[in-house]
């Protein structure tokens, strides 16, 4: 059966290690559309669509951080291949994105509890911050999974 028919709980466990990578990417991927069209919908007045949008935003940035914490359990660290100009970007992107991602976590949970509970004008407040913050991790992410896995992957 061609790996992309194969549903991923009966993969064998390499192929199943091989594909979360680019499966956190997508995840990474969808959380930033998931962010920009939730913060033009509340622009736009759409208090519900808005709602639910961060909902599936956060739901997807979830199963993204457990792939995540899956895959580097089971695979470890993944070493940068590039060499010369592209080492510092890539270290530079990699120690943002990392530091961001861990601070965005409770930002992001007590926006969404400030949102839940209509305290709409904390919500308002800190999400000025969480937005730009979660965004850029977001968008880092996959910038990340393409320089490791694609631009400098090992030959």
């Amino acid at each position: 059966m061609p790996l992309f028919q194969m549903p991923l709980f009966q993969m064998p466990m390499t192929e199943t290690l091989a594909i979360l990578p680019t499966v956190n990417a997508v995840l990474n991927g969808a959380s930033a559309v998931l962010i920009a069209s939730a913060r033009s919908s509340i622009r736009g007045g759409k208090i519900e669509t808005h709602k639910r949008l961060m909902i599936a935003a956060v739901a997807t940035s979830s199963l993204f951080l457990i792939s995540y914490l899956y895959y580097h359990f089971h695979v470890g660290s993944v070493h940068f291949q590039g060499k010369g100009w592209a080492r510092p970007l890539y270290f530079g992107i990699l120690i943002s994105h990392t530091i961001l991602a861990v601070s965005v976590v409770p930002l992001v949970l007590i926006t969404l509890k400030a949102g839940l509970r209509r305290n709409d004008a904390r919500h308002r407040r800190i999400a000025r911050w969480t937005y730009p913050i979660w965004m850029y991790v977001s968008v880092t992410g996959v910038v990340v999974y393409l320089m490791l896995y694609h631009l400098f992957a090992a030959s």
